[in-house]
């Protein structure tokens, strides 16, 4: 039985014993009262105590280690501790000596047995609550010089972080890469737990460089590409010989993953694609790898594949003397409709060059042309064939959009910007590759309406009737547009005039069209397929699914990403002028476009400016942390 006015402990807070009976009256510090049963609290002092403040107050005096060592090899209750400790056994005195109990460091046991800790573990713990309090004062140490360093103006340079600060930064450079969603250091600081805010400091006190880029890692894009290597092409495959027909793989001067070739025989169009599905089997481990990465990221600072470095060689096209291909043979009419398509295996031979070699080609500058030179009557008929493509889908309603573009690098650390210049060969590959994906959902269709297969597909949107011309127009056009959608069901695709589309020309990079070919592969029967049946709706389904969450995210990570280094660019050109086109403006705000910059702003602009005028701005501010760019008038 526990007496009243008794000092007891209660979930480690001292309190007063003010009643008994079948359960005990207790009063806490600050007039709480409570009924708990005698085993929820320990008798530390028999009383009377007057109140539970007074036998919270701490001794005047004690001397705890010298009470450890008196006490080695003894086993007492906690008045003899009170006694040795503290000189005598009082309320305070028998609470301070339940607090060391509770404490741990030197002594262990119960209010009615403890004994001394051993020497060995007693020294490990005060190391350890050494180590940690010099810790907490070493980040108090370090939170007051980084108050000092972000105080500091804007425009002073940014200091290096000291050698061993790092380890106080890990949490703000989680929260920056997207790693933590809580930053325990910026709460400490008082500021906004954002992964911008985080980006902010980390560039403030010179832990990072405007060179890091965030945003990859924000959206879980993997930076390098895979380790997982397929197999090369099955070399039993019994494949079209194609080698004879001069076929052109056509882009950027930078491209180093050609994936697609094109060839006219007649009024037949060969579009040849890389084969990478003859090897890469549905559920394999290089297809979950390309599915959970959904495409190629492609940034200014280098790729990231979506498959490994190690399968360009075997299966881009042009790399090798003699390329496999997934061969698209696509019948043409007079007005360039499509008539019938033949898909394929084959050996290609091919051509590789330039958007401006192609056009050089045209143009007769033959010494401009380079390789293109002998063949460009073939690149000639390839251009007529695709200028009645492109007038068919015009007639049924497709909307054509041009922006300028531009090519961001990053090499030793230096930016470039370098505007796309418009070529009439990049067109050309345009509609061929339109071609080959509107063949292959009619080649599919025909064969059978049961199999599921990934269809690209785009509602009308609310077009305007009357358009305004030029760039501007090309934006009114675009912001009407409805988003595209995938189904396993073929529609209608009007921003293409196509009634059935899909797209089948990037299976290197996209993993949608690597589906597609696994799809047509084992519709084939052919090479490892011959045991295959094609996926079902809800295999499919999944696959697109996870494949186009992926593919989103690396699109993200892609535009903020140019973001990122089109401030870093402009970050040392403050002051600098561009010319803009103006392409909505309402009131004083207007959406600009800078060509040069390939960017789209909005500024506060002066006067009467009027959609596709021209407009002279100046970079008066750029923030690295969000991408953003300040333009004045």
């Amino acid at each position: 039985m526990i007496p009243e006015k008794s000092l007891v402990a209660y979930k480690n807070r001292p309190a007063l014993v003010t009643g008994g009976g079948e359960k005990l009256e207790i009063a806490l510090a600050g007039g709480e009262t409570l009924r708990v049963r005698e085993k929820d609290v320990e008798l530390v002092h028999p009383g009377p105590v007057r109140s539970v403040e007074e036998a919270a107050l701490p001794p005047v005096r004690g001397n705890v280690r010298e009470a450890w060592e008196l006490l080695e090899g003894s086993v007492v209750p906690l008045k003899e501790l009170a006694e040795l400790a503290y000189g005598d056994f009082s309320p305070q005195s028998a609470w301070s000596a339940y607090g060391l109990l509770k404490e741990g460091l030197y002594f262990s046991g119960t209010v009615k047995a403890l004994s001394p800790r051993d020497a060995v573990a007693v020294a490990a713990d005060e190391q350890k609550r050494e180590a940690k309090q010099r810790e907490i004062r070493e980040r108090e140490a370090f939170l007051e010089r980084l108050k000092k360093r972000l105080g500091a103006p804007d425009s002073a340079s940014p200091q290096p972080a000291p050698q061993g600060e790092g380890r106080f930064l890990q949490d703000v450079e989680a929260l920056a890469l997207g790693k933590a969603e809580k930053s325990r250091t910026l709460k400490d600081l008082g500021r906004p737990e954002t992964p911008e805010e985080a980006h902010r400091i980390l560039l403030r006190c010179g832990a990072w460089t405007m060179a890091v880029n965030p945003h990859p890692a924000r959206f879980g894009v993997s930076p390098v590409s895979p380790s997982v290597v397929p197999g090369l092409p099955p070399p039993d495959e019994g494949r079209l010989d194609l080698t004879s027909l001069p076929a052109f793989a056509i882009d950027n001067a930078w491209s180093a993953d050609p994936d697609d070739a094109v060839c006219l025989e007649g009024n037949c169009l060969w579009v040849h694609v890389a084969d990478p599905a003859a090897s890469i089997l549905p559920g394999s481990p290089a297809d979950i790898e390309a599915r959970n990465r959904g495409a190629t990221l492609y940034l200014p600072e280098g790729s990231s594949r979506m498959l490994a470095e190690e399968t360009l060689p075997a299966y881009a096209l042009g790399l090798a003397e003699v390329s496999p291909a997934l061969s698209f043979k696509i019948m043409l009419s007079e007005d360039g409709s499509v008539v019938e398509t033949e898909i394929v295996p084959s050996r290609v031979t091919v051509i590789r060059l330039t958007y401006e070699d192609a056009d050089a080609a045209i143009r007769g500058d033959t010494e401009a042309a380079g390789r293109a030179g002998p063949y460009a009557g073939h690149l000639t008929d390839l251009f007529r064939m695709a200028e009645r493509n492109l007038a068919r889908r015009t007639a049924a309603g497709a909307v054509r959009i041009d922006f300028p573009e531009v090519h961001i690098t990053v090499r030793e650390g230096e930016t470039a910007i370098q505007p796309i210049v418009a070529c009439r060969s990049a067109d050309m590959v345009r509609e061929c590759m339109l071609l080959a994906g509107e063949g292959a959902a009619q080649w599919v269709s025909r064969r059978t309406t049961l199999l599921p297969f990934p269809f690209v597909t785009q509602e009308a949107g609310d077009l305007p009737r009357d358009p305004l011309p030029g760039l501007a127009g090309s934006y009114q056009l675009r912001r009407c547009m409805r988003p595209r959608t995938l189904s396993v069901k073929p529609g209608r695709h009007s921003g293409l005039g196509l009634e059935q589309y899909t797209q089948v020309t990037s299976p290197l990079r996209r993993y949608t069209d690597l589906l597609a070919h696994q799809q047509i592969r084992a519709l084939l029967g052919a090479g490892a397929y011959r045991d295959i049946p094609p996926a079902d709706e809800d295999a499919v389904l999944q696959a697109l699914a996870a494949g186009e969450a992926a593919a989103s995210a690396v699109a993200r990570a892609e535009r903020a990403s140019r973001a990122h280094w089109t401030a870093v660019y402009l970050a040392g050109r403050k002051g600098s002028e561009w010319d803009g086109i103006v392409l909505e403006k309402k009131g004083a705000r207007a959406t600009v476009l800078i060509p040069a910059l390939g960017l789209e702003i909005q500024a506060a602009l002066k006067g009467d400016a009027e959609p596709n005028d021209p407009v002279r701005l100046a970079v008066t501010a750029v923030s690295i942390p969000k991408g953003e760019i300040v333009f004045t008038h």
